[in-house]
């Protein structure tokens, strides 16, 4: 076995059971968008004419009319509101953020409006887009976004994620219908989301995706739709898209990558996940203070994550503290944990190389051992956790 290219260069081994997060890379990258990648990096090519054939794939992959490749999906929200706001005019391009109509309203049900690592409403202003918050955040009715249409709108975002509030507010098709029953577009912000077309059909203008989570693509987004919205989004690259650019390599690797998830054994990726999941489980049970409940992604993505629940009195240590206690030890171990303060993280199987699955069940028993024989309860204050949050990042670079 090679070594670790992480290693040699002073990088921590992690292994990601936290999902397919930006914050650790996202995904394990298909080889064929590795050898794509590769194959066009000492190329020149017309950057236009590659994003055209990237179009033709990302058409027949979502089922909309035209499609490109930019530099993310929170870049491809931007460039999405940009165009819907500028359609074609060359000026106003050049102008954003500053706006030269006042037709830039765009509507966001307020349970939409999450951080994904960055506010979505900030994506949008960056496109010189106006939040307009749409009902409340555990309750949106259509009285709520039918009266927050007027002249000046010109589009409405729709968030799909697991990090939005799951009840109480519109769904995507009833959005959509009250959005188009005034002409306004509905833009699907689908980053993390395993269904390429679903969101097309139920009736949205532009779907966007990320690139490098389940495709397994190299760092990028896509925005696929109808022609004219996809086309003034694109036109943003005279514009604001500059800065959020993306090279031959990238449109190349997501375009292999497409075609890579036509052709991938979906049904026995998710058995080897169900092992791992069985794995964890069978690790898990029966230990004092810890559930294990394998549960569905809570966005109907095909596949399972494992629920596991502290009881700190019966563990001998928190939800947090076991979590810190992973991603400290040898190898650090992720695990996804943004709602901890519930008293649980989640285990996500769906980027391990073979093998680490028994790394990860060894670490688990290691930790919450030590755990059961220490004589005190690891309990710290969650609020201690939470103001170190951001340290590193503020001292950076050392």
């Amino acid at each position: 076995m090679s070594e670790d290219i992480r290693t040699s260069i002073g990088l921590r081994p992690v292994i990601n059971v936290s999902g397919t997060m930006t914050s650790l890379g996202a995904s394990i990258v298909v080889p064929e968008a590795v050898a794509a990648m590769s194959s066009i990096l000492p190329q020149f090519v017309e950057i236009n004419d590659l994003q055209r054939k990237a179009s033709a794939v990302i058409a027949r992959l979502t089922g909309g009319e035209a499609g490109f490749v930019t530099a993310s999906c929170s870049a491809g929200i931007s460039l999405a509101v940009a165009g819907a706001i500028t359609g074609n005019n060359l000026l106003a391009i050049e102008k954003l953020p500053d706006i030269v109509s006042e037709k830039n309203e765009v509507l966001v049900q307020m349970g939409h409006v999450v951080s994904y690592g960055a506010p979505v409403d900030q994506a949008i202003r960056l496109a010189g887009g106006k939040v307009v918050l749409v009902g409340q955040a555990t309750s949106t009715h259509r009285f709520h976004m039918e009266h927050a249409i007027t002249e000046k709108t010109a589009a409405a975002v729709y968030v799909v994620s697991h990090h939005v509030v799951d009840y109480g507010l519109l769904n995507l098709k009833e959005f959509v219908e009250i959005a188009h029953a005034r002409g306004v577009p509905v833009i699907v912000d689908a980053a993390s989301e395993y269904d390429l077309k679903i969101f097309l059909e139920l009736g949205a203008d532009v779907a966007l995706y990320s690139g490098h989570k389940f495709l397994g693509g190299p760092t990028s987004g896509i925005v696929a739709g109808t022609k004219e919205l996809v086309r003034n989004a694109f036109l943003q690259n005279m514009g604001i898209g500059r800065g959020m650019k993306v090279g031959k390599e990238s449109i190349f690797g997501v375009m292999a990558a497409l075609e890579a998830w036509e052709k991938r054994d979906h049904t026995g990726i998710r058995e080897r996940e169900k092992n791992y999941l069985n794995l964890w489980k069978q690790t898990l049970d029966g230990r004092p203070g810890v559930i294990a409940l394998i549960e569905p992604d809570p966005t109907n993505n095909p596949l399972d994550r494992m629920r596991v629940i502290i009881d700190t009195d019966e563990a001998h240590i928190t939800a947090w503290d076991l979590a810190d206690a992973l991603g400290r030890g040898s190898p650090p171990i992720i695990v996804r944990d943004h709602e901890v303060e519930h008293r649980y993280f989640y285990l996500d199987p769906c980027n391990l190389h073979p093998g680490q699955e028994k790394i990860v069940a060894s670490r688990l028993a290691e930790e919450l051992d030590k755990a059961r024989a220490s004589n005190e309860i690891i309990a710290t204050p969650f609020e201690n956790r939470s103001k170190r949050r951001f340290d590193g990042v503020l001292k950076w670079p050392d």
